[in-house]
């Protein structure tokens, strides 16, 4: 499985820069100077391999120079580009309260009170917050905030929340199953 580690947005000037939208927590170690990028293009045209020139931060986003990409129109080519690593490369490490997302997609969501709710499918990265994206066992999706109040337990394992009345209506999942 493939992880993104960050997304072409736009050209920047005419010599070939690109603004990218970083989506790693490692961002000094994944564009750095002299980094090998594996880059796939939109609608499934393929992957290419980059190599890292140049990295600076400009008003808050990621400049990146890339050996090959000299031009303004080389670099609007790029437009929508996906910047990938390979998921087995990645480790959340010791602590148990940090995960990849890809560590935690497939894992069972229940109440505190053990009722549950299905299985996780995504975890939504949105302006406002992150929010977790379950499969009910009806087929609905329900989402739910990511937020410590809302989802006390976190684990490889079991994924638990606690919802106020209203948000995850499970009588309507468990009467549409009968």
């Amino acid at each position: 499985m493939d992880l993104v580690i960050g997304r072409v947005v736009k050209t920047h000037g005419v010599r070939g820069e690109v603004v990218v939208d970083v989506r790693t927590d490692d961002p000094q170690t994944r564009f750095a100077v002299g980094a090998r990028l594996t880059g796939r293009a939109p609608k499934g045209a393929g992957e290419t391999e980059y190599d890292v020139t140049a990295a600076r931060n400009h008003s808050g986003r990621l400049l990146l120079s890339l050996k090959g990409v000299t031009d303004r129109t080389a670099a609007d080519a790029l437009r929508g580009t996906l910047f990938v690593i390979d998921a087995a490369d990645v480790d959340s490490g010791d602590d148990p309260d940090e995960f990849y997302d890809h560590e935690l997609e497939g894992v069972s969501v229940r109440t505190v009170a053990g009722e549950p709710v299905g299985t996780l499918t995504s975890i939504l990265h949105l302006p406002g917050g992150d929010v977790l994206a379950i499969a009910g066992p009806d087929g609905r999706e329900v989402l739910v905030p990511f937020v410590r109040q809302m989802v006390p337990t976190v684990t490889r394992e079991i994924i638990e929340i606690d919802p106020p009345d209203g948000l995850v209506d499970l009588d309507a999942a468990v009467s549409e199953r009968d």
